[in-house]
């Protein structure tokens, strides 16, 4: 019974001696086989590997590509903007022994807190080199200073046995107190961009305006010089005809002219002019003189043809087509009272026979008494002048309704 029970107390110890002498070193993970914390062996291969029991120990890392997420700096460009920029590194453990030897027993968490220092570093300094705005890193054109920050870095963590696979910036904006100053200079800018296009457009309007404006300069001088050349030749034909009719008649020119100036100055009926009988205005008024209606009265008298002007007017219109008006009627009337009639020329000559022996008689009379001839004489004249006056009178008139017949 003691023998079988030390037996297998035995077949115990020697069982968990074996067990804790082996250990397996899996494919995703390096082994360091320890004795009293000096390194004693490296296991990268996967399988079953042996150590002293008690003595020796194994430390396992991880042989994965590891990935770090760095805390958030801010960077200054050259433009001196600032920026916030947050980055992450891929990394893996290449040398065991150096990163053990690196890092001691802190282990995962010791190397990754000297690699975010050294990224940092590296960020900082890529970043804020010279030629580099903040434009360009804001940009999607920064694939080549992320590529220098990883190469920078990775120099730096081989120190570390540490390979850095690749290291990107996550986020780069500005910072909190820099958004508004940011946001009013992007609102000037594009103000100002707006002002320009705007005054561009105003000088585009103002050229166009100018080009139209003297276009209708162009324009009007062109017509006003057309319309005074076709003026002057009006007028030099106007003149030329009035001088051709001047020519043939210069009296009735005249005549006709004043008649056209008599029916300017009456027309509408309500004008009024204040003037001297005697002014040259009312010349053919008073040329009507006794002598010139007697010579009409001797003009010999032509055949007629037994027709009234009515007639001829109206055999006037049949044949040219056109329209006479009132012409015959005031035909009529002018002749009428141009041409004395036969009874008004028998009192005319009666009364100038009388006119004769009276005043024959009153030179008789004016050899008996002297004082009676002379106020016979002051009655005759008197008498006389009156009767001048009014023959004279009733000449104007009737020289006036002569004029305006002829005017109308």
């Amino acid at each position: 019974m003691g023998k079988l029970t030390a037996f297998i107390v035995a077949v115990v110890v020697v069982v968990v001696i074996a067990l804790s002498s082996m250990f397996v070193v899996d494919e995703r993970e390096k082994a360091l086989v320890l004795q009293f914390g000096q390194i004693r062996a490296v296991k990268e291969e996967p399988g079953l590997a042996f150590k002293v029991p008690l003595i020796q120990e194994v430390v396992r890392y991880d042989d994965r590509i590891l990935s770090l997420d760095t805390e958030t700096i801010e960077v200054t460009p050259s433009d001196d903007r600032r920026l916030v920029v947050d980055a992450f590194a891929r990394y893996r453990i290449e040398d065991v022994v150096q990163f053990r030897q690196a890092v001691g027993v802190g282990g995962i968490r010791s190397a990754e807190d000297r690699l975010q220092g050294i990224l940092n570093a590296q960020i900082r300094e890529v970043l804020g080199a010279d030629q580099v705005t903040s434009d360009r890193i804001l940009s999607e054109d920064r694939r080549d200073l992320t590529v220098r920050i990883r190469e920078n870095a990775r120099d730096e963590a081989q120190a570390l046995g540490i390979d850095v696979v690749d290291v990107r910036l996550k986020q780069t904006n500005l910072p909190s107190q820099n958004l508004e100053a940011t946001f009013a200079r992007m609102r000037a800018e594009r103000e100002r961009e707006a002002a320009d296009e705007i005054a561009r457009g105003n000088e585009a309007a103002q050229r166009v305006r100018a080009l139209a404006d003297r276009t209708v300069v162009e324009t009007l001088s062109e017509a006003d010089r057309e319309a005074n050349v076709i003026r002057g030749e009006a007028d030099a034909q106007r003149n030329r005809i009035y001088a051709e009719a001047y020519g043939q008649d210069p009296e009735f020119f005249a005549f006709y002219r004043s008649l056209q100036a008599y029916e300017t100055a009456i027309q509408g009926g309500t004008s009024s002019m204040v003037m001297t009988p005697d002014t040259e205005f009312f010349e053919y008024f008073s040329n009507a003189q006794p002598d010139e209606t007697k010579a009409l009265a001797e003009v010999p008298a032509q055949p007629s043809s037994g027709r009234t002007p009515e007639e001829t007017a109206r055999e006037f219109e049949e044949e040219t087509g056109t329209s006479t008006g009132g012409a015959a009627e005031e035909l009529q009337n002018l002749s009428e009272t141009a041409l004395p009639s036969e009874d008004e020329e028998e009192d005319d000559q009666g009364s100038g026979a009388s006119g004769d022996s009276g005043a024959t008689d009153s030179q008789s009379e004016g050899g008996d008494d002297t004082s009676g001839d002379g106020s016979g004489s002051a009655d005759q004249s008197a008498d006389g002048g009156s009767s001048e006056t009014g023959s004279s009178d009733d000449g104007s008139s009737d020289q006036e309704d002569e004029t305006g017949s002829g005017s109308e």
